[in-house]
């Protein structure tokens, strides 16, 4: 008996441990009647899309509230960045709002961050939802110690699927994990580290600016693990991206990689497949690298991704496990 109390001990002095070396926290999880607000910090939409997201965060038992900004439009944006500058603030800084989901990516996300300390994410610690040019927020929110959601938007959240379920429970604090069939490419290996990422051009354009997130600080300091994808890029574009990657240090550095999607591009100097262009610099990787991850421009397989938490990554001979191990500390109300 004594040996068992002092074996749990050990197990939570040891998890606590490891809680304490993650660089950011959770904000707190969902409960039902709970306010999300709904924004748009980059490209205009049309109204259908914020509509559609009332709808099912209604049905999911949240009370949706939506930003002064969301329907206007300026030029090719959601409303000028001040109207959308303020939808974000007032997003962050109302205590009755729990979360908040864009309503689409597009363009103009890093424009808000320009006049945005990360204190504002810090001293507000609430869940952002959305991907692509919403990157630009989740690397913001871990760079302030705050985990991310990357994951559809109001839209594609109604489809009544494993992955818009996936979103569904892990607003309430079921930690997902996923299992993907192994690709031709793969490079076999098991590793565990922080789970950062999303838009490869966003990250890109964020590079050595106080919302990096692959900035060298984290990168040497923590275990990371990187996930990338794109869309509409070339592949001259994409191989650039890679290698200034590598030039600073950031392929050097992480502990594994995973490929997502990168879809409508055009073939074009000799190359038929992205992928195949990445297995050309990474096969020969002494980290685990796997590619076609369900995550990115793909709509019912955008599998949702906690940015700054704990992950394993486990590439085998006939699969992919991607398991997520949220640590013992989070943000309470």
């Amino acid at each position: 008996m004594r040996k068992t109390i002092f074996s749990l001990i050990g197990l939570v002095a040891l998890l606590m441990l490891t809680a304490a070396r993650v660089p950011t926290r959770a904000p707190a999880f969902l409960r039902p009647g709970d306010k999300v607000a709904i924004i748009a910090p980059a490209s205009a939409h049309p109204y259908s899309i914020v509509d559609s997201g009332i709808k099912h965060l209604t049905r999911w038992g949240y009370q949706p509230v939506v930003g002064r900004a969301v329907g206007k439009r300026f030029r090719s944006f959601a409303g000028t960045v001040k109207q959308r500058r303020e939808d974000l603030l007032w997003a962050l800084r109302d205590t009755s709002i729990k979360a908040i989901m864009c309503t689409r990516g597009g363009y103009g996300s890093a424009q808000l961050l320009c006049e945005i300390p990360l204190d504002e994410f810090r001293r507000n610690p609430k869940w952002v939802i959305g991907y692509s040019d919403i990157t630009a927020l989740h690397s913001a929110e871990v760079c302030a110690g705050v985990m991310s959601i990357h994951a559809n938007m109001c839209d594609p959240i109604g489809r009544d699927d494993s992955t818009c379920r996936a979103l569904q429970y892990l607003l309430m604090g079921k930690m997902p994990s996923y299992k993907v069939p192994a690709h031709e490419y793969n490079v076999k290996g098991r590793a565990q580290g922080i789970l950062v990422g999303g838009n490869m051009s966003v990250l890109t354009d964020l590079a050595e600016s106080p919302y990096d997130c692959l900035n060298r600080d984290l990168i040497s300091r923590f275990d990371v693990i990187l996930f990338i994808e794109d869309t509409h890029e070339n592949f001259q574009h994409v191989d650039r991206m890679l290698h200034q990657l590598k030039l600073r240090g950031v392929l050097n550095h992480i502990k594994g990689l995973i490929i997502g999607h990168f879809n409508d591009y055009r073939r074009e100097n000799g190359w038929d497949d992205m992928y195949e262009m990445f297995n050309l610099y990474l096969k020969d990787s002494k980290i685990p690298v796997c590619y076609g991850f369900p995550t990115g421009h793909i709509g019912r397989r955008n599998y949702p991704m906690i940015e700054g938490c704990p992950v394993t990554l486990t590439v085998a001979d006939d699969s992919v496990s991607l398991d997520f191990n949220m640590p013992l500390k989070y943000f309470k109300d």
